[in-house]
């Protein structure tokens, strides 16, 4: 039995040799959670509703408090998740999220400066209502755009593999 182990061993140094690649230390495989138990993890990613109304500034000051951002939203689970974060009161309401367009009209960025094309403005509207540079989401899962100075709750996200843990800069999906 030794013998078989000490060989298991010896072929994967070897094969570590010829291959170039060597196994990571067991300190890099961490288990990433999020900060507390106020926060829902889905992958890399921690979503933590607020239900303080404030502005979209406010907001957006507040989730950088807590290490993070207004929650930016790449998917249809992730849009679901939230919808779930803000409807767990059980109380109809909407709430920010990262999205705006303050800079440039109809140019939305996310205000964690992440890149992505998932986007879920009411489809009765070809385009967001330009009735403010600030979105919202809706229990519906529809997205709106509203004032940045109205008061909402809102979502707060923080990326546990680039943004929320300076231990573990490694992309961890």
């Amino acid at each position: 039995m030794a013998f078989a182990v000490c060989s298991f061993f010896l072929l994967c140094g070897i094969n570590g040799l010829l291959t170039g690649v060597w196994p990571l230390p067991l300190s890099h495989w961490k288990i990433i959670n999020c900060p507390d138990n106020t926060w829902t993890q889905l992958d890399c990613y921690c979503f933590r509703y607020q239900d303080t109304a404030m502005s979209f500034v406010d907001a957006e000051a507040a989730c950088i408090a807590l290490d993070g951002n207004l929650a930016s939203v790449r998917s249809d689970l992730e849009n679901a998740l939230i919808v779930q974060l803000i409807t767990a009161g059980g109380m109809e309401a909407q709430a920010w999220i990262g999205l705006h367009d303050a800079i440039k009209d109809d140019d939305f960025i996310w205000t964690d400066g992440s890149f992505g094309t998932f986007q879920n403005f009411d489809s009765t509207n070809t385009e967001p209502e330009n009735s403010g540079d600030c979105v919202e989401i809706k229990t519906s899962g529809l997205w709106r755009d509203d004032p940045c100075s109205d008061t909402n709750t809102f979502v707060c996200i923080v990326d546990l593999c680039n943004g929320g843990n300076p231990d573990n800069p490694n992309n961890c999906t």
